[in-house]
């Protein structure tokens, strides 16, 4: 039947030329063939022919010890040349304003920005407060890049700057939200950090994403000291965290309860720092007149905290 005639057929033919392990040339004929009119034999056929040839070899260059040098080993993550000279606010200014001019979908823009990022990490938290007051204008479609680059600046003064920033309301909820969600991805928290943050954990406003970005960055920074819990600035977070426990986790009203369950999460995601509150963790999981889901959270939140504190101990039998 017609439908089984084969209406278009290709060949690709090649021969390669190998000496000494190395490929001298490649020669490819490529034939293909299309069925116009099935019925009648009718078709139009075409044939291709190329070929490449290894013409020259460049011998190897050979480098003088002065070129090595100012080569080094590094990993693959993007760097930035250090600045040679300390840079002006003038000049980040100015360069903010190129970035409200330019285009926002261009190459340029996006250079404009890695820049941002690099300069600030360089300045000081008396330079990040000066910039601000002069650069906190908004773009046009609202944008302020300046409030878009801190998150990725990754410094103890963008962090306080932040912190700053969240607690006088001048910058608008979901930015704020995005300034908590970037604490967890920080490389290298500090003490100087946490003990800048800690304070927002008492403001009645604190959101889901303050209590778990405040203490993802403590888990982070407690990852590199494993004597994180005689660092002040880490207890000031757990003793307000402890607080709220209030010994046993006793709660008076559903909406009690949805914050109970978040700082219990919040201390799970803290990890060895949470080793201090293991007895009221205890406590928590082993009253029968909890709700069923605060004893679970409890039990939960001793995930990160390492067996080696013998943990296991304090937990009671609380499923008999």
């Amino acid at each position: 039947s017609q439908s089984e005639q084969q209406i278009v057929s290709s060949q690709l033919e090649c021969v390669q030329s190998i000496r000494d392990g190395v490929l001298e040339e490649a020669t490819c004929t490529e034939s293909d063939r299309v069925m116009l009119f099935p019925q009648q034999g009718s078709r139009a056929e075409t044939q291709t022919r190329s070929v490449l040839r290894l013409t020259h070899v460049e011998t190897e260059t050979l480098y003088s010890k002065g070129d090595s040098e100012d080569l080094y080993v590094t990993d693959i993550l993007y760097e930035r040349e250090v600045t040679k000279r300390e840079v002006t606010g003038a000049e980040v200014t100015e360069l903010v304003w190129k970035l409200c001019l330019a285009h926002s979908a261009s190459y340029e823009t996006a250079d404009l920005f890695m820049t941002l990022v690099f300069v600030l990490r360089h300045l000081s938290l008396e330079a990040l407060r000066a910039l601000w007051q002069r650069s906190s204008f908004k773009c046009r479609d609202n944008w302020q890049p300046l409030i878009d680059a801190l998150p990725s600046c990754a410094t103890e003064a963008c962090v306080v700057l932040m912190k700053d920033l969240i607690a006088s309301g001048e910058v608008e909820e979901d930015k704020v939200e995005h300034f908590f969600w970037s604490f967890a991805f920080i490389p290298n928290p500090t003490s100087g950090m946490i003990d800048s943050l800690a304070p927002l954990l008492k403001s009645p406003r604190a959101s889901q994403s303050c209590f778990l970005g405040v203490t993802a960055l403590v888990h982070r920074f407690c990852s590199a000291h494993s004597s994180c819990g005689v660092v002040p600035a880490v207890q000031s977070v757990m003793r307000t965290l402890g607080k709220f426990l209030g010994g046993n986790c006793t709660v008076q009203d559903p909406e009690h309860l949805s914050k109970m369950q978040l700082v219990l999460k919040a201390i799970g995601n803290a990890g060895l720092a949470a080793a201090a509150l293991a007895p009221a963790l205890s406590s928590c999981a082993a009253l029968r007149s909890h709700p069923m889901e605060i004893r679970l959270a409890a039990v939960q939140a001793f995930r990160r905290i390492p067996c080696s504190l013998r943990v296991s101990d304090l937990l009671p039998h609380i499923w008999d």
